[in-house]
C-alpha cells in the first residue's frame, strides 16, 4: 500500500481567470496615498516628514494587488471561486450575465442567501443556480470578464462528468 501524497493534487483547469484590478486603480491608489501622506506631513520635520510616506505608499500598492487576488477556475470536478469550491454535480443551470443582467441579479433580483463574489470594475458575471435541496444558497454570482466562456466551460465540464 502506498501512502497518500502530502500535497493536494488537482486536475488542470479547463478555465482559469484572475480578477485583477484594472490598470487605473494603481495610480489612483498611489496618488491618494501620496496626498494623504502630504496632509499628515504638512511641513513638519522629524518622523512626521517620512513615516507617512514610508507606510502609506507601500500600502497603496498592496491594496490593488490584494483586491485582484481572486481566482476563478473550472476543473473537471469543481468550480472554484477564490477559496470556495462548488462540485459540478450540484449545479443545475448556468447563466452568463452582461452588465445589465449583473445589476439586476445583484440589485432588484437579489436574494439574501446568494453567494456573491463581485468586483465592480468587471462588467460581466455568471449566475450559477444550485439544484441541491439541502443547501440554503439558491445561486452563486461570480464576476468574470468572459461570462460566456466561463458558462460554457462549466457546462462542458458538467457534461463530461455525466
Amino acid at each position: 500500500m502506498t501512502p497518500e501524497p502530502t500535497t493536494r493534487t488537482t486536475a488542470p483547469a479547463a478555465y482559469a481567470e484572475r480578477l485583477r484590478a484594472p490598470w487605473w486603480m494603481w495610480p489612483v491608489a498611489l496618488l491618494t496615498a501620496a496626498l494623504l501622506a502630504a496632509e499628515v506631513w504638512m511641513g513638519y520635520a522629524g518622523l512626521r516628514a517620512w513615516v507617512p510616506f514610508a507606510v502609506l505608499l507601500p500600502v497603496s500598492l498592496i491594496a490593488p494587488w490584494w483586491l485582484g487576488r481572486i481566482r476563478v477556475a473550472v476543473t473537471p470536478d469543481e468550480f472554484h471561486a477564490d477559496d470556495a469550491r462548488l462540485p459540478l454535480d450540484v449545479i443545475s443551470e448556468v447563466v452568463a450575465l452582461d452588465a445589465d443582467g449583473k445589476r439586476e441579479v445583484l440589485g432588484v433580483g437579489a436574494h439574501p442567501l446568494a453567494f456573491v463574489i463581485q468586483r465592480p470594475w468587471i462588467k460581466g458575471a455568471v449566475q450559477i443556480v444550485l439544484g441541491d435541496p439541502a443547501d440554503p444558497t439558491p445561486f452563486w454570482v461570480v464576476s468574470t470578464r468572459r461570462p460566456v466562456d466561463l458558462a460554457t466551460a462549466i457546462l462542458t465540464a458538467k457534461r463530461g462528468r455525466s
